[in-house]
């Protein structure tokens, strides 16, 4: 099935590139912190037509949305840099689904979503992050329990090509056969061919190009990190009507304790979708931070009105879903009745049962629907993990060692796994003496365990253990780069590596080959040239 380029929409018009050191400096680094980042300059398009002429007019070009990203992916190394910042005015929303320039905010969707009672589910915990780039990236969330990450949600998408045409693609208008891809183009035919490497059958999968058999061609571009085309605009779908929402935080004094209520509580969510039944538990993320953890932020425990227990071995943050408008004294009412003699009957009823059968609703602290302030400080304490960590690590750089960096890994496995995989970071922190704190989404058995480095030395020890891990998680059944991608960062890189060989790295190498001959989109980013 052939696909068919256009001329790109809009106006050019003078589609300048500014090279003033102080607008391009504020450019140099994504969220990652890569060092070493440079640019030629750094330019602004505000339509189709100019992205097109800037792909046309430079050698070498990184797009860049909001740099969120946490791989190095979005910073230069010499390229002119494309912001996607001023493509950002569109926001249409009909048959639910929203139609979004690639520079629109998340936050922006989710809002523009709300106001027509929808929601999108996957997006990300950084909701500043812009449309395209999460679609570059195939983000996901807190919520791909659920869910599932962006890849299911993306219904069309309009990409400039490298030779500097648009190409629009909708879902299941473009399927491959057995030799791959062609795409005509006004200079002939592009055949792509189709990678036949295995990916990890998991909820989550951000490792360089997406690969299937009879695979849509809309996939390849989801999550191939700005090296294939340059995302102009987005179709994602809404969920109707959006769920009201519900937090707890449940403290549990052991890990087995709490692994038991998370199998048990996505078990419970599993059989309410199947039956659709309104009172069941219907649990769409489960958050995870660690003994280490929570000894990072005990200060803030307090400020943020929540109470962690001594020795508390894990805290869980769990998101429930409810019906659509309800309140929130209707919610504590159901909280209160479970411990009664007469219970009622209702989704945080049976939540609050099921918790005190775990031995754990001492223990738990809830945010009903419409309850902001106490949800705030609930998802507070969980995001106050990671800001600490981060803090570790940039008071050591600057005290002890400016080569100290983050050292950290994102993998998930099979949740029948999860707790086999908490055993290799253990052993393979712990036998090398490194400090450590893992946290994340333990509902899709997805956590980020971090190197806490009191030298640079840490930081080489981290390394090899992050690749040791990515074997471990390998034969585990699940894959070593599940929600933040591989950008420019060489552990990446190899982990990427490691999962689908040299023949894999290959494969992928053709597929750019073919697309963009000339190496101009994103140089360096996935694999080298």
């Amino acid at each position: 099935m052939e696909c068919t380029t256009r001329e790109p929409r809009g106006d050019a018009g003078d589609v300048r590139v500014v090279t003033d050191p102080d607008a391009v400096g504020g450019h140099l680094e994504d969220a990652a912190h890569y060092p070493g980042g440079h640019a030629s300059g750094i330019a602004y398009p505000q339509s189709e037509a100019a992205v097109a002429a800037l792909v046309r007019a430079h050698t070498r070009v990184l797009p860049i949305g909001a740099q969120s990203s946490l791989t190095g992916g979005a910073t230069p190394f010499g390229e002119v840099l494309l912001s996607t910042a001023r493509l950002n005015r569109t926001v249409e929303i009909a048959a639910g689904r929203a139609t979004v320039e690639a520079g629109v905010t998340l936050a922006a969707l989710e809002e523009a979503a709300r106001r027509a009672g929808s929601t999108y589910p996957p997006r990300p915990t950084f909701t500043g992050a812009f449309a395209g780039g999460s679609v570059a990236t195939n983000a996901a969330g807190a919520g791909t329990f659920k869910y599932g990450s962006t890849r299911e949600w993306v219904d069309a998408l309009t990409v400039i090509l490298a030779n500097g045409e648009a190409l629009d693609l909708r879902r299941g208008a473009c399927v491959a056969s057995d030799d791959g891809f062609v795409i005509r183009t006004a200079g002939g035919r592009i055949r792509v061919p189709l990678p036949t490497y295995t990916m990890p059958p998991v909820a989550k999968r951000s490792a360089g190009y997406f690969a299937s058999r009879e695979m849509d061609l809309i996939d390849l571009f989801i999550g191939s990190e700005g090296t294939l085309g340059i995302i102009t605009s987005v179709t994602l779908r809404l969920l109707s009507p959006a769920p009201a929402v519900a937090l707890a935080l449940v403290m549990c004094p052991s890990e087995s304790q709490g692994l038991s209520l998370v199998d048990a509580l996505r078990r419970q969510s599993t059989e309410t979708w199947r039956t659709r039944d309104p009172n069941g538990i219907d649990v769409c993320a489960i958050e995870h931070v660690d003994a280490r953890s929570l000894a990072l932020v005990a200060g803030q425990g307090a400020a943020l009105n929540v109470t962690v227990p001594p020795d508390t071995a894990m805290a869980l943050l769990v998101q429930l879903e409810l019906p659509p408008g309800t309140r929130a004294d209707a919610a504590y009412d159901q909280i209160a009745s479970a411990q009664s003699s007469a219970p009622s009957d209702g989704p945080l009823a049976r939540f609050s049962r099921l918790v005190d059968d775990h031995r754990l609703i001492e223990l738990t602290e809830f945010a009903a629907p419409g309850d902001d302030r106490r949800a705030a400080e609930l998802l507070a304490f969980r995001e106050a993990v990671p800001t600490a960590v981060n803090h570790r690590v940039g008071a050591a750089k600057r005290t002890i060692d400016q080569r100290i960096e983050k050292t950290a890994a994102d993998m998930i496995v099979p949740f029948d796994r999860f707790a086999a995989m908490m055993e290799v970071y253990r052993r393979g922190f712990e036998s090398r003496g490194l400090d450590y704190a893992v946290w994340g989404h333990i509902s899709d058995g997805n956590v980020h365990p971090n190197v806490i480095p009191r030298s640079y030395d840490d930081v080489v020890q981290g390394k090899a253990a992050i690749l040791e891990f990515g074997r471990a998680v390998a034969d585990l059944g699940g894959c070593p780069l599940a929600e933040h991608g591989v950008g420019r960062n060489p552990i990446k890189q190899a982990l990427l590596r490691q999962l689908y060989g040299d023949e894999g790295i290959e494969q992928m190498r053709a597929v750019k080959r073919a697309l963009d001959p000339a190496w101009k989109l994103a140089p360096g980013v996935i694999f080298d040239r």
